[in-house]
């Protein structure tokens, strides 16, 4: 049970630029009335002005987003009204220190509410490498061209074998948009019960090794956190059988992208990439220019159209708070130090 604040108001401030309370907010709290006051801070006010705002009307909720300043280890210090942040989007580091969840604070993210549409992504990064999306687009687009008879190296997804490197939330909605094609899917993720890969019948890799070398198709979605980083690097990129698919909708960080660039050259892999381990990707890197290499710029989600959906969980998560009861995805500090 999450504890009330005593004298509980029911006033709510988002901390969120406009352009972000339009996208992501306003459709949730004209559709039905929230059930409590919400006021607007200006994000470039900063959080001085945040937390004598916070404190001067004894909020007990706080929004927060992309556009949120970082927040200061001891704002509750400053505002001991404050009981609960709601940050719409995913990764809170950078923005909510750990720190104030140690100290108590109840933090929520978007949970799952996003899940969907990052695995929708990761559909399109399959297709278009198995499609040589690139190939063709750079042929009929730059160089006026076009086949040269046959299908030239086009293949479908129906009945390939598919690896999730990170069988989180995004990890398991793939499983379930992947069902059409009738792909046998397993996954390396040992913090992951037995019960979650019996019910998305996804087989269980004993080993990082045994994952990359047994699929057709290997989809990358570890958390950046510190040993995870470089971990993909040139030998199980090399494990992946000749022709098969490469896709990192997680974090680019998580790949050494020389090694994965020099693979990619020798042409043996499809590659579809949405991260990077620098964004903006720079002009001269090289994965760009590749015929084999489908790049996208960070754009797997929240697409325009569905970032409401995150602005609806996060309404709804604040009325199951002022009704005393726990929200859903809470962050923890066990959560916290498994996320990106």
């Amino acid at each position: 049970m999450t504890k009330r604040p005593t004298r509980m108001s029911r006033r709510v401030l988002a901390c969120i630029s406009r352009q972000d309370y339009r996208r992501f907010l306003a459709g949730a709290l004209e559709a039905r009335r929230p059930g409590f006051d919400l006021r607007l801070i200006d994000p470039a006010a900063g959080v001085e002005a945040l937390a004598a705002e916070l404190n001067a009307s004894a909020t007990p909720v706080l929004i927060t987003g992309w556009s949120t300043p970082p927040l200061p280890a001891d704002l509750m210090a400053h505002a001991p009204s404050l009981r609960y942040i709601c940050h719409l989007t995913g990764t809170l580091r950078g923005k909510i220190p750990r720190e104030l969840i140690a100290g108590g604070l109840l933090v929520t993210n978007w949970g799952g509410a996003i899940a969907r549409v990052v695995a929708e992504h990761c559909v399109l990064q399959i297709l278009s490498a198995l499609r040589r999306s690139t190939h063709w687009q750079l042929t009929m687009h730059r160089d006026r061209g076009w086949s040269a008879g046959g299908y030239e190296g086009v293949l479908s997804l129906f009945g390939r074998s598919v690896g999730i490197h990170g069988l989180g939330a995004i990890g398991r909605g793939l499983c379930r948009l992947l069902r059409p094609w009738h792909c046998p899917i397993s996954s390396y993720t040992p913090s992951v019960p037995d019960e979650i890969f019996r019910r998305l019948r996804v087989r269980r890799c004993d080993s990082v090794e045994e994952l990359f070398s047994g699929n057709q198709i290997i989809v990358e979605l570890l958390p950046l956190i510190p040993e995870n980083v470089g971990v993909v690097d040139e030998h199980l990129l090399r494990l992946i059988p000749p022709d098969g698919v490469f896709v990192n909708s997680g974090r680019g960080a998580v790949v050494d992208e020389q090694a994965l660039a020099a693979v990619a050259k020798e042409g043996r892999l499809r590659v579809a990439l949405d991260v990077f381990a620098d964004e903006p990707l720079p002009q001269d890197s090289p994965l760009r220019g590749l015929s084999n290499v489908f790049l996208t710029p960070h754009v797997a989600g929240p697409t325009l159209d569905r970032q409401p959906d995150c602005g609806a969980f996060a309404v709804r998560n604040i009325r199951v708070f002022f009704r005393g009861r726990r929200p859903d995805a809470v962050v923890d500090l066990e959560v916290y130090d498994r996320q990106t």
